[in-house]
């Protein structure tokens, strides 16, 4: 049951990414994450909602194009830690980035999130 609700809320996560209109955004947040979510990105960190608001509003006006967030992983919980790996694709080909996300969740929304873009480069030997 636990990892049913984390799953719900991660994919109602992903799909603010994909809301069909800007003004969904904070709706689809709302639902899925806490007000005063943690959110540890490759640009640093930043607290609440609104930030949060403001990084996917800025992904979804990439340069590129609107793209596609899917989590193209199952979700695999221990306790109330839980990790997914994502994929963003742009349009007509454009850039696609990869990476997982490591997530907690509080009372079934993720109050914490730890972004891991891009590949890890193999250990050289």
């Amino acid at each position: 049951m636990q990892e049913e609700t984390a799953r719900s809320a991660i994919d109602t996560f992903i799909s603010a990414f994909n809301a069909s209109d800007d003004s969904d955004v904070t709706a689809l947040l709302s639902q899925a994450l806490t007000s005063d979510v943690v959110f540890w990105g490759p640009l640093g960190r930043s607290e609440g909602i609104g930030a949060f608001e403001r990084f996917v509003l800025d992904i979804r006006r990439h340069p590129a194009g609107t793209g596609t967030m899917v989590r193209c992983s199952a979700v695999d919980m221990p306790d109330e830690w839980a990790r997914y790996q994502w994929v963003f694709t742009t349009p007509d080909g454009g850039p696609r980035l990869a990476g997982t996300d490591v997530v907690h969740l509080r009372r079934s929304h993720i109050d914490q999130v730890i972004v891991f873009a891009g590949e890890i480069e193999p250990f050289a030997s």
